[in-house]
């Protein structure tokens, strides 16, 4: 009769609270891996949870009609203020002209005096609202600094100058601006005139923000404002998404994060299964005991089965509260790098997934050894030395199974991007088959090898293959370790590589935008007077958003497709005679020259396969209000990395003709001609927006140096399980190892030939695996690098290697290490204990 349960773990707490020790290794692998997958879901709900809360201010309203190069009409405007209060807002890239005659691109925001309809805008003075007085402009602290501007002070915008009044300390509608590549300022829309900026075909954007009555419905407005205005071309985004982009971003980098974390848990569950096995070794007289005591074996696994349940749910609670309080210490660490800071919230969903995977892994990973106790009988248990596990049964083999099926349908289920998070687990899996394999075949051709005739060569040859050897743990923990470290450096140097070498090699001095085309022979002139051997690249530039494809509307769209990133917003237009340079031909046919027929368009090949075009399909823009229809004439393939002009959709002469529009240039001249263009070319062009190409690198490289810092904190917790499995499967064997070291010390054996003979075996593995971890790290690194940067992958040969030399050499210590204690064991105690 089996005993009740209270019997069960009132034994079981007694036998726990005398040697809780051997449960170590299991607490902390459980602690590591639910903690960093915690951290990781409760930092992306809380940034996720900020922007919801926040998103009347992000957006500066509950909706919002953006228009591309152009101003509402009168009828337009009435209609937004019929659905509640209105502010306008105008925003565009425009050169910082400061007295000394410098120069810095700017991005210039005129407001009316309704802004901001929700939050507080904040000058280094105090708070204020409206619009800044007439003739006078807000600016942002960087803006101030780099052109040594004061309070008081002047900066000229276009034809205006403008007398500062105040430095900005909170813009409170900054981050659904979305990416700037410059400071702000702030002017009033009154004085936007006075600029001259805003001229036939220059690129700007007009915003109006309407706060809408407590019980309006912001979709449902956006989509009447949308129907009684079908032309009107504006993009409409409401409160719950303010700041779509960056939300897309932190979600997507939370979910990869989390894949890497559940990896890291994965990993960490070897650990566990190790840490039980070592622990119901140690526990053998004590498992004897309760059987020739009566007990059967179903209630010696209960007993033992809920001292490891116990210990595994106090690490996963403290994983849990480990995770909990992350965000908080992240946002007081690294608040300036993150999009908002999240503060002090629970999130239930992150922490009971976080829980499930950890209790999952704990049940896949220490069931098998638990469950090997049952088949022992009492007197197998005191002389069970050198005897094999067996056969695992098939019942505990179909819980395992269920377990591990569970993990693969919580990560799918709880993704984004569930095909995604599918493949991930598939690699992830594939990764632990091929190196069970491999430790599996090292044992074989081991035990299969000649004898060497040298002792300690043939100590360490034995070891490898000898009953109860560690070897297939070994190379699973040394395997996942090395494979991580070699992933991580190649990851990191293909990243610096990229920015390093790639970016400056191709890169033009700058990108200017509105040069009016009247003025574009005046142009060439000024930068070839600059630099006479100056390479110039000058197409037209409009705005428009895509409003059909392949005769279905945008609008009337349920969900885009996946991929569709084109349909969102507004995108770069524009024409040519020839096809771009860049770009490469790879469907259809380019126009011939002189063509003035119907409009055609060439896509670029990625975003034509998200859209499902082919070959003589329609595609329609809405282009200041006026919707241009297209037939889809070819498919291009675009080199994105050389800094060049390159556009999406790209449509034949004669298209936008009635179009007003300007034109975009990169030039790329010598340092001394650098200096003198961003002076000269303001002051000719005020009008024009001079963008520095070194600027743009660094802001990209912070934000990638940013993202890539990021996977190695999480793979770094990764690396910690890999090493906890190491130490684990060699706690695992130690009791096999101080009865090899008692017998060989009996036969004649000194220490430092024993130590001798397991640093061989050891230098074996390491070796073997670094080859193997050297392939798989490279493959998983350089599926990141192209897949998720779309990055040329380029490891640096030299730190891959030393990063995996001194993984490895870190591996081979750790091992010594935990062979070291097995020197002083004594044989009279250590034969008395077997």
């Amino acid at each position: 009769m089996t005993p009740a349960l209270a019997t069960l773990w009132r034994i079981a707490r007694r036998d726990l609270a005398a040697r809780i020790r051997g449960l170590r290794l299991l607490a902390v692998c459980l602690f590591l891996g639910v903690a960093t997958l915690a951290a990781i879901g409760s930092l992306t709900s809380g940034i996720t949870a900020e922007l919801e809360a926040r998103g009347q201010t992000i957006l500066g309203g509950d909706l919002q009609l953006a228009l591309p190069q152009r101003q509402a009409s009168a009828e337009e405007i009435a209609a937004f203020r019929l659905a509640g209060a209105t502010s306008a807002t105008v925003r565009m890239r425009a050169m910082a002209n400061a007295p000394d005659g410098e120069a810095l691109l700017a991005e210039l925001k005129a407001v009316d005096d309704a802004y901001p309809l929700y939050g507080t805008m904040r000058l280094a003075s105090g708070e204020r609202r409206g619009a800044p007085p007439p003739g006078t402009v807000w600016i942002g602290a960087d803006l101030a600094s780099r052109l040594g501007l004061e309070p008081q002070s002047s900066v000229k915008f276009g034809e205006k100058a403008f007398r500062i009044d105040g430095i900005i300390a909170d813009e409170p509608d900054r981050l659904g601006e979305g990416f700037t590549l410059g400071p702000v300022a702030i002017i009033g829309i009154d004085d936007l005139p006075a600029t001259q900026l805003i001229q036939p075909g220059s690129l700007y954007e007009s915003k109006y923000r309407i706060r809408l009555p407590a019980d309006a419905d912001p979709a449902a407005v956006g989509k009447s404002l949308t129907a009684a205005f079908p032309d009107a071309g504006w993009d409409v985004t409401d409160r719950s998404n303010g700041a779509p982009g960056t939300r897309r971003f932190i979600e997507r980098m939370g979910q990869f994060l989390s894949l890497v974390g559940l990896a890291a848990l994965v990993i960490a569950g070897i650990g566990v299964g190790n840490g039980v096995a070592s622990y119901l070794a140690g526990k053998r007289p004590g498992l004897a005991t309760l059987k020739v005591l009566g007990a059967d074996s179903a209630t010696v696994a209960r007993i033992y089965g809920l001292q490891i349940l116990t210990v595994a749910a106090l690490a996963i609670v403290a994983g849990l509260a480990a995770g909990a309080v992350a965000p908080a210490a992240i946002g007081a660490i690294a608040g300036d790098v993150l999009p908002v800071r999240p503060g002090f919230a629970l999130y239930p969903l992150p922490l009971a997934v976080s829980a499930a995977y950890g209790l999952l892994i704990a049940v896949a990973f220490a069931l098998p050894p638990l469950a090997a106790t049952r088949r022992v009988p009492a007197a197998g248990l005191y002389r069970a030395t050198v005897s094999g596990a067996g056969r695992i049964e098939a019942r505990v083999l179909a819980a395992v199974g269920v377990a591990f099926a569970a993990i693969v349908a919580l990560a799918v289920a709880t993704a984004r991007e569930p095909l995604f998070a599918l493949g991930f687990v598939a690699a992830a899996a594939a990764l632990l088959v091929v190196l069970v394999g491999l430790g599996w075949l090292v044992r074989r051709v081991a035990s299969r090898l000649p004898r060497p005739h040298r002792p300690l060569p043939r100590l360490a040859l034995a070891n490898l293959h000898r009953p109860g050897a560690a070897t297939g743990a070994l190379v699973v923990a040394l395997g996942l370790g090395l494979t991580l470290f070699v992933a991580l450096a190649a990851i990191q140097t293909s990243i610096t590589a990229e920015i390093a070498r790639t970016v400056p090699q191709r890169a033009p001095s700058f990108f200017i935008l509105d040069i009016p085309r009247d003025g574009a022979a005046d142009f060439r002139s000024l930068v070839t007077r600059a630099d006479p051997d100056a390479a110039i690249n000058m197409i037209p530039a409009l705005r428009g958003s895509v409003t059909e494809f392949r005769g279905q509307r945008v609008d009337e769209l349920a969900e885009l497709p996946e991929g569709a990133w084109v349909l969102r917003g507004d995108r770069g237009l524009t024409y040519s005679a020839t096809l771009p340079a860049g770009s490469t031909l790879v469907a259809g046919r380019w126009w011939d020259a002189g063509y003035r027929g119907p409009p055609l368009v060439s896509v670029e090949q990625e975003v034509a396969a998200s859209l499902g075009l082919r070959l003589g399909d329609t595609l329609g823009v809405n282009v200041l209000g006026v919707e241009v229809q297209a037939k889809v004439a070819s498919f291009r393939t675009v080199d994105w990395e050389n800094f060049g002009l390159n556009y999406v959709l790209v449509f034949s002469p004669g298209t936008f003709d009635a179009a007003p529009h300007n034109m975009v240039a990169t030039v790329a001249v010598g340092p001394t001609a650098e200096t003198e263009l961003s002076r000269s070319v303001p002051r000719a062009f005020p009008s024009a927006s001079l963008i520095a190409v070194r600027d743009v690198v660094s802001q990209v490289t912070t934000l990638l140096t940013q993202m890539s810092q990021a996977i190695a904190v999480a793979a770094s917790i990764a690396i910690l399980a890999g090493i906890a499995v190491l130490i684990g499967a060699i706690a695992a064997s130690r009791e096999r190892r101080v009865y090899d070291s008692v017998i060989l010390k009996l036969l004649g054996a000194t220490r430092g030939q024993i130590l001798g003979a397991q640093a061989l075996e050891y230098a074996a593995l390491a070796g073997i695996v670094a080859l193997l971890a050297l392939g798989l790290g490279l493959a998983a690194a350089a599926y990141v690098v192209v897949e998720l940067f779309d990055f040329t992958f380029a490891p640096d040969p030299l730190v891959v290697g030393l990063t995996l030399l001194g993984g490895a050499g870190l591996a081979f210590l750790i091992g010594i290490a935990g062979s070291w204690p097995l020197l002083s064991a004594r044989p009279a105690q250590a034969l008395r204990s077997l």
